[in-house]
């Protein structure tokens, strides 16, 4: 059973020691074919079905570079305010490990496709971070192992492992940051609105899908830290495939409070990967970690190098859409958004379901009151983000079509909204399904009326009296008999007239 590990109170710790961050995101591009290979490039299906003789790494087989992958690691760089090499080429990565069945990774060692960028980034409190970025460069990813009759699901202690090889080759590119210093505090709410942001970028090029909780977007955490006053970075660890930007956010702050509590009682920092726990926000030690040295990189001889010309390159950079920073900016002023308004949908990850909710129809307050309320209560009770939930911006604009049109009230549209959540189908087949239509006709709602001021006779005197309050218990009589099919608006206009007439 693993010791627990000490740690250092969070306040103690960024009083005694400056944290030092660098970044690696993985990110699954979307194109049809893997990087190397024909096969098709799409999540899971059964085992070893998406794979061949070149992405098995099967003897005499020759690689063939994707180019919508070159095209779409160009456009990343230009996104990034990279500069875009004029020639570079792939590497060999040796290491023995079962998931790579040629025993070495396909990627760009000292010559990257797109180097010394930077990416702002807007923290809760509207703070702006840059994060400088070392560089973009193109690889393969590798293949999934699934260890079994362990405790862990890890290799230690299992009694065998399943090697599925429909991954490997996929094309990457791998980000990584320069060292992020000076961040003090707010370190792990950096490392978290990084990789917010840069989701949100790589989103909008449409070049992945960025699903984290499938793999597509992956961030390794290298966290380190220097006494105060020190000048030297300490020895770092890195806290391999975090999958969630909550959990960036915990790796972060959990190895600041783990070597704090080490460096504090005279011990050192063992350069490791370490994984992520999801259960408990902790990290558990992995393998040693290798240098750079230690992968014997030398160049692919079976791939011709790359040289983008800088027309291309220029012709790309017209294809770039609306920077997202750009797109809240004129978001917030069109709909009218305070900092803190905007912060909150932007938080709550809605901004970009509401903007689609507004394309299909819906006014900006309306789409912004269903995403804001209805769903994310809906996604809170479901335990879901906010994008998970099954109910598209399509369908919540043809909900609310419903509502103006009178053909449903609120209140039957959050059932309808429920019922498309539950699989029900769309919006009008569950209006059907369920049987929900408004009773819009007065005949119907005035024997309604009736019948409810001869069950509480004292009503009308009160309405009469001036007390119009008074007609809400009517109002709910009349909803009941009608089963809430009925425009509360109206039903409370007839009563008036009736009691009045």
């Amino acid at each position: 059973m693993t010791a627990v590990a000490e740690l250092m109170d969070y306040a103690e710790v960024v009083e005694r020691f400056d944290p030092v961050l660098g970044l690696e995101v993985h990110v699954e591009l979307s194109t049809n074919t893997k990087m190397f290979c024909g096969c098709e490039n799409v999540f899971g299906g059964e085992p070893n079905t998406h794979t061949c003789p070149t992405c098995l790494g099967l003897p005499g087989s020759l690689p063939v570079v994707n180019g919508k992958a070159v095209e779409s690691a160009i456009r990343i760089g230009l996104a990034l305010n990279c500069e875009i090499a004029e020639w570079c080429r792939f590497a060999r990565k040796n290491y023995f490990y079962p998931d790579m069945p040629k025993n070495f990774q396909t990627s760009q060692y000292d010559e990257p496709i797109a180097f010394n960028g930077y990416l702002d980034v807007t923290l809760d409190d509207g703070e702006i971070v840059r994060v400088e970025i070392e560089r973009a460069h193109m690889e393969e990813d590798t293949g999934k192992s699934l260890h079994v009759g362990g405790a862990t699901g890890r290799i230690h202690g299992a009694e065998h492992s399943l090697l599925d090889y429909n991954r490997a080759g996929v094309p990457l590119i791998e980000i990584v940051t320069k060292t992020i210093e000076g961040t003090g505090e707010r370190a792990p709410e950096v490392a978290r609105a990084y990789v917010s942001a840069l989701r949100d970028l790589l989103k909008a090029l449409d070049v992945s899908d960025v699903r984290m909780d499938q793999g597509s977007l992956r961030c390794d955490a290298n966290v380190s830290l220097m006494a105060k006053g020190a000048t030297e970075f300490g020895t770092r660890t890195e806290t391999k495939n975090v999958n969630s930007l909550r959990s960036v956010e915990r790796a972060v702050r959990y190895e600041m409070t783990r070597q704090a509590a080490i460096l504090a009682g005279g011990g050192s920092i063992k350069q490791e990967t370490r994984h992520f726990q999801e259960a408990d926000g902790s990290t558990a030690s992995g393998r040693t970690k290798e240098t750079a040295e230690d992968y014997r990189y030398f160049p692919e001889p079976d791939l011709v190098p790359i040289a983008p010309s800088r027309e291309w390159v220029e012709e790309l950079r017209g294809t770039l859409p609306e920077m997202p920073a750009v797109r809240r900016k004129r978001i917030q002023q069109e709909w009218q958004l305070s900092d803190a308004e905007l912060r909150d949908l932007l938080n709550l990850g809605a901004v970009d379901l509401i903007a689609a909710t507004v394309d299909a129809g819906a006014t900006p307050a309306e789409a912004r009151a269903w995403w804001v309320a209805t769903l994310a209560q809906e996604a809170n009770t479901r335990e879901v983000e906010l994008d998970a939930l099954p109910i598209t911006p399509a369908q919540v604009a043809e909900i609310i079509a419903l509502v103006n049109s009178g053909e449903l009230t609120n209140k039957l549209a959050k059932q309808v909204a429920t019922g498309v959540l539950d699989g029900e189908g769309s919006p009008r087949e569950v209006v059907e399904k369920r049987g929900f239509k408004v009773v819009n006709d007065d005949s119907a709602l005035l024997a309604a009326i009736d019948e409810a001021l001869a069950a509480q006779p004292d009503i009308a005197g009160k309405i009469r009296d001036g007390k119009v309050a008074a007609a809400g218990a009517i109002v709910g009589s009349v909803m009941k008999a009608t089963k809430g099919q009925a425009d509360a608006k109206r039903v409370r206009e007839l009563i008036i007239e009736r009691v009045g007439s």
